[in-house]
């Protein structure tokens, strides 16, 4: 009931206080100080326009009433009675009249203007505290409720809560709880709308970033402005988003560390393996040249031999592929005859192509290609090695080559059972194995994955073209030698 009467009573005493400037006005010219009847009613029009800048329209207009009233009885004739017969009395009342209403609607309209800049001022001001403690804010799981807290801190808002689309939770602050429910906080952030409960005086804004919704922002008992709104939601949204990335930033970089970790750890035990490998090849081999040996041995020594081939390549791979994702790679590219690179990659096959017929089909005249001569062998001897894996003992493989305007493209073609269009879009992916041979066929998954990432490294291509029961067409592209290297 008070805070009703308050305003109430201000206002009597502004009246009384204007009255009283007219009686004093009144009192003076009189009693104490004659003049002409001009200068008393300037007198009382410059007191009106005062009052009327002073205190507003009504303080203003009942010193008007009051002032034509003492002018009237005071000053013109008949001293001493009421009368406004007189058309001067008319002319002093419009006069006051008009002065008080001018006057006070100019001085509402200054004052007003005057309170709105002060208030963008003080929002402004607000504003850039805000953005710079958020831009000091250190990034951590309690980021979201450590914003709620500054901006109700900083606005000093009743109650404040945000909504993080990202974890699902409302976030509260301020000294009274924010009467909004989650749901319609929720349904603010996707649907990108403003709300407003006059009743509660609450307001809900959509915080979105780019375009997408990732919270909203409630706030109780707040004059700022829409503009103002607006600001604090994109301060929180970019505040968000660089939480977010630098929490990116962070697992991606722990991911790599990870993996070079873990490459290390891979190319460090695969040398381990390999030292013991080198004696232990060189003794089967020395063993296999006794021509007097008993079969039974010698079939065993073989098995050895053989084993002993392929975990070295099981190695070589696991090596290989530890330096690839650690980002190891390094080639050393130089202008290189493919025809040399292949006969290098079938000599080292040897006995493993088990008698089976290669058909060679590269040009005399190809181009040669800018490529790390080791690297590309790699990539040739791995699509011979997976063809001799995936295909019948004894069909034939074709490996071949052509020349393009900018790169030159190596194939190797065989005989084999195909591989289905569903396959071949994971035949590259790191350890898949088609699912008909992963049983019966021994190998780690590594190979075509070593060979995709080499190519890649050289700006490459490589692809398979297949059908089922038609065998299959590795293929890869490596780039021709610029002219002026060869010259």
């Amino acid at each position: 009931m008070k805070k009703n009467l308050a305003p109430h009573t201000a206002l009597a005493f502004r009246i009384l206080g204007a009255l009283g400037i007219i009686a004093g006005i009144t009192f003076f010219y009189f009693l104490i100080f004659h003049v002409n009847n001009v200068t008393v009613a300037l007198s009382f029009l410059l007191a009106v326009l005062a009052i009327a800048t002073r205190w507003g329209l009504v303080e203003a207009l009942a010193a008007s009433v009051a002032g034509m009233l003492c002018f009237n009885f005071f000053f013109l004739p008949p001293v001493g009675a009421l009368t406004i017969a007189d058309p001067q009395n008319w002319v002093a009342l419009s006069a006051f009249v008009v002065t008080a209403v001018i006057a006070s609607q100019l001085s509402t309209s200054l004052r007003t203007q005057a309170l709105e800049s002060s208030h963008r001022q003080q929002e402004m001001e607000r504003l850039y505290t805000l953005s710079r403690n958020l831009l000091l804010l250190e990034v951590h799981g309690h980021l979201a409720q450590e914003i709620t807290n500054l901006i109700a801190q900083v606005f000093e808002v009743p109650g404040l809560a945000l909504y993080d689309r990202a974890t699902d939770r409302i976030h509260r602050a301020g000294p009274h709880d924010i009467p909004v429910e989650p749901g319609k906080l929720r349904d603010t952030a996707l649907q990108g709308t403003v709300f407003h409960d006059a009743a509660t005086k609450t307001t809900a804004i959509p915080i979105s970033l780019g375009g997408q919704p990732i919270g909203s922002l409630g706030i109780q008992g707040s004059q700022m402005s829409e503009t103002a709104l607006h600001a604090i939601a994109n301060l929180t949204a970019i505040t968000l988003e660089r939480a977010h990335s630098q929490d990116v930033a962070t697992r991606a970089e722990a991911a790599r560390q990870s993996e070079e970790l873990k490459s290390m750890m891979l190319d460090a035990l695969a040398h381990e393996f390999k030292t013991p490998l080198t004696p232990i090849k060189a003794a089967v081999t020395s063993m296999l040249s006794d021509t007097d040996m008993n079969p039974t041995r010698q079939e065993l020594l073989l098995i050895v031999d053989e084993e002993t081939d392929r975990l070295n390549s099981m190695l070589t791979e696991a090596i290989q592929m530890s330096r690839i994702e650690a980002g190891e790679l390094q080639l050393h590219r130089s202008p290189q005859s493919l025809h040399i690179i292949i006969q290098a990659q079938l000599k080292k096959l040897g006995e493993g192509l088990e008698g089976r017929k290669v058909t060679v089909d590269v040009p005399e005249n190809l181009p040669r290609v800018s490529v790390d001569p080791e690297f590309t062998g790699t990539v040739i001897w791995q699509l011979l090695s997976n063809a001799l894996r995936y295909t019948p003992p004894g069909s034939p493989l074709t490996l071949s080559a052509s020349a393009g305007e900018m790169e030159v493209i190596v194939s190797v073609a065989d005989c084999g059972p195909g591989i289905s269009e569903q396959e071949q879009r994971k035949v590259f992916d790191k350890f898949y194995r088609g699912k008909d041979q992963r049983e019966r066929i021994p190998g780690t998954g590594m190979g075509l994955t070593i060979a995709r990432e080499i190519v890649r490294a050289h700006h490459g291509r490589i692809w398979v073209e297949s059908e089922p029961g038609k065998g299959a067409k590795f293929s890869f592209s490596v780039p021709r030698a610029p002219r002026e290297s060869l010259l």
